[in-house]
């Protein structure tokens, strides 16, 4: 099975829709080991890598989060502020300094529901990102657990 490529924003928004975006962009910094957000808590924000290297694990009772995928520049991190509760599906962790965009979620939102070619882009975006990240943790949690249920 191929690894899939990585949903980079320039791969999939136009020039117009990502400079209205990048329009609204904040620079932020994260030192290594920092949690960027965890599983539970409001997401309210998200970002694009710009450099480094952050994580995205999901958190598994009574053991460390395990890691699902590593996300590097041009990556989207989080998706789950765009779909109702606005609640982390995952957590996240700089690997490395990391040096992002960060974006205020319901900014984001207001200019997609005013502008719908704007919106839609987007969407279609954050889709395809969740449906990478769905099949990333999907072939994560076979690799981890598959050995266990042929074995038991």
């Amino acid at each position: 099975m191929s690894t899939p490529s990585p949903v980079r924003i320039a791969a999939v928004l136009s020039t117009e829709h990502r400079g209205r975006l990048m329009s609204h962009a904040r620079e932020v910094n994260f030192p290594e080991g920092a949690r960027v957000f965890d599983e539970g808590a409001r997401a309210e924000s998200f970002w694009i890598v710009r450099s480094g290297t952050m994580t995205l694990e999901v958190p598994m009772p009574s053991r460390r989060p395990t890691p699902i995928e590593s996300l590097g520049p041009g990556e989207l991190v989080g998706w789950s502020w765009l779909f109702p509760p606005y609640v982390w599906q995952l957590s996240a962790e700089a690997m490395t300094p990391v040096r992002a965009y960060e974006f205020d979620a319901t900014t984001v939102r207001v200019l997609m529901d005013a502008d719908p070619a704007f919106g839609s882009a987007i969407g279609h975006w954050v889709g395809r990102v969740l449906a990478l990240r769905l099949q990333q943790t999907r072939t994560r949690l076979i690799d981890l657990y598959a050995p266990h249920a042929i074995a038991g």
